[in-house]
């Protein structure tokens, strides 16, 4: 019972690893794509205002998507705890928990928070960027 345990911890931190990775992914190809075309339109929305309709539906476009990313790291770095936690905890039951470095947890929460300051930092400049350029 414990084995089949142990492979559902591990199976869901997998996931959880996936799911971290497209939700990172997703924020920062938009954050660019939406950089690149706001900074596209900038000079010409100056003139037409259609175009600064079109960028201000993007700078929105990116805050929502950026929020939900955002959450959903957060959520992710909670999950990866908990699961983590889990594991460190069947390997005391069973004494193998001198193979387990309990300080990974630090280390998986570090990096949670470098990739929020990653997609806050990119989602800013996409925000920013064109509307100095305008």
């Amino acid at each position: 019972m414990l084995e089949q345990i142990h492979k559902h911890l591990v199976s869901e931190l997998q996931q959880n690893t996936r799911t971290d990775t497209i939700f990172i992914i997703t924020a920062i190809l938009l954050n660019l794509l939406s950089l690149g075309i706001n900074s596209a339109m900038a000079g010409e929305s100056r003139e037409d205002t259609s175009l600064f309709l079109v960028m201000f539906i993007m700078v929105t476009l990116v805050i929502v998507v950026n929020i939900v990313v955002i959450t959903g790291l957060l959520k992710g770095k909670q999950t990866r705890g908990k699961l983590i936690n889990g594991l460190i905890k069947m390997y005391k039951d069973n004494n193998v928990d001198k193979y387990y470095d309990s300080s990974l947890l630090l280390n998986y929460n570090i990096r949670y928070n470098l990739f929020i300051l990653v997609v806050v930092f990119i989602g800013a400049i996409a925000i920013a960027i064109p509307f100095i350029v305008r």
